[in-house]
């Protein structure tokens, strides 16, 4: 009663409880942004680990020492190795490419219908056109920002050109081949919207003058992250010399970074956090100030120091506690809209937030953790409860004759 009473504004306490007010406004605000950003931030990762291990193999697979024409069979004595799902030969290439609207460099991936097919990134993702007869003619698929950058659509020719031609008395010739556009696939991440052509394997091996070898054979697994067990099955399996590098290796850097940057954010982010819990301090070293008399009437009437103590502790712990609860519950509300949030601001602002062109994917996703919303209510919490015990413990040990000494 006598905590509630405290926190209650009176005529004479009211600069007191506004310095309470932006306490629980600086707690809530601080706890909301970082359930916030630690959400996007997870959902960042996660979607380009989805999308970079969705279109790439987890195992890749390169010859060493001679050229890789016994793909067929190697790719069926590592599909058979426990906890790989399927294996897929690959021809892999660099090429210039040109439409109606202009001109790009690709990454041409030659690759057999049925492999195509298994990989759901991209067969799921089909906008326009179709993956069926892949094998049978001679088109491709290309990218929704390839074909918008472009000017293409299904049915309409792209035009390839490759350095690696044909050997004529007069050196090689750049090969230059126009390939219908069968289907259009939106990966959503846009790098490879932007970039990736999937062309049949047999005209690839044609096109690349790689007739009767795969370049590459490209692994999935039914457990990404238990990638590096099956590192000496698979070599046991290929029954040959080859080159094993997994999406771990390839992408090392790159998430790295993006664990440094997120644990450097929780660190900035925390210190609003702390900075509100020092605003409860202030607020209650004045309060207990200011209740002097009242501690000291209180004391001479039998109240024990520990009860003063719990009062003014249950009354910087109700902000903690309130502010906590107040942050998740808009920390959440932001994570489940945050995507219709960010279209809101750009047609505010009239820009783009969030260019895909800068983040690679197409919207702004948030994964919202559990383990990292306790973890950083634990932690609000935990600040709030510390601050509140220098005030509670000054107010505990007040002497009542001193405080009503000049009364």
């Amino acid at each position: 009663m006598l905590a509630g009473r405290y926190l209650r504004a009176r005529r004479k306490e009211t600069f007191i409880s506004i310095i309470a007010g932006f306490s629980f406004l600086g707690i809530t605000l601080g706890v909301a942004t970082l359930i916030i950003v630690m959400a996007v931030m997870n959902g960042f990762r996660g979607e380009l680990l989805e999308r970079i291990l969705g279109i790439n193999g987890h195992l890749v697979v390169q010859p060493i020492g001679s050229e890789l024409t016994d793909y067929d069979e190697v790719s069926r004595r590592i599909a058979s190795v426990d906890g790989v799902r399927f294996a897929v030969p690959l021809i892999e290439g660099q090429a210039l490419v040109s439409g109606r609207g202009g001109g790009s460099g690709a990454h041409v991936r030659g690759i057999s219908g049925d492999d195509l097919a298994r990989i759901d990134a991209v067969s799921a993702k089909i906008t326009s056109g179709s993956l069926e007869g892949f094998d049978d003619g001679d088109g491709v698929a290309i990218g929704v920002r390839m074909a918008r950058n472009l000017g293409l659509a299904v049915g309409d020719d792209i035009t390839l050109i490759s350095p690696d031609g044909d050997i004529t008395p007069f050196g090689t010739t750049p090969r230059v081949k126009a390939y219908p556009v069968n289907a259009v696939f939106e990966i959503g991440m846009s790098e490879y919207d932007a970039s990736i052509i999937f062309m049949p394997f047999a005209e690839a091996q044609l096109y690349f003058n790689s007739e009767g070898r795969a370049t590459a054979i490209e692994i999935y697994v039914d457990d990404p992250d238990q990638v590096g067990v099956l590192r000496a099955p698979v070599e046991q399996a290929a029954e040959r010399q080859m080159f094993l590098i997994d999406w771990q290796d390839r992408n090392r850097v790159f998430f790295q970074a993006l664990q440094v940057e997120r644990n450097v954010m929780f660190l900035i982010l925390t210190m609003i956090v702390l900075v509100a819990a020092l605003n409860i301090i202030s607020g209650l070293t004045m309060l207990v100030k200011d209740k002097g008399r009242d501690i000291a009437i209180l004391r001479t009437m039998g109240a024990t120091r520990g009860a003063i103590l719990r009062v003014f502790f249950m009354t910087g712990a109700a902000i903690g506690v309130f502010g906590t609860a107040a942050g998740v519950a808009l920390g959440i509300v932001v994570c489940l809209n945050v995507e219709k949030l960010r279209q809101f601001f750009s047609w505010m602002s009239g820009t783009t937030l969030f260019n895909p062109e800068l983040y690679f994917l197409s919207q702004l996703p948030a994964d919202l953790d559990m383990g990292e919303t306790i973890g950083v209510v634990v932690m609000a919490l935990t600040l709030s409860f510390f601050a509140t015990l220098l005030p509670a413990w000054r107010a505990a040990a007040l002497d009542p004759v001193e405080a009503l000494r000049y009364e």
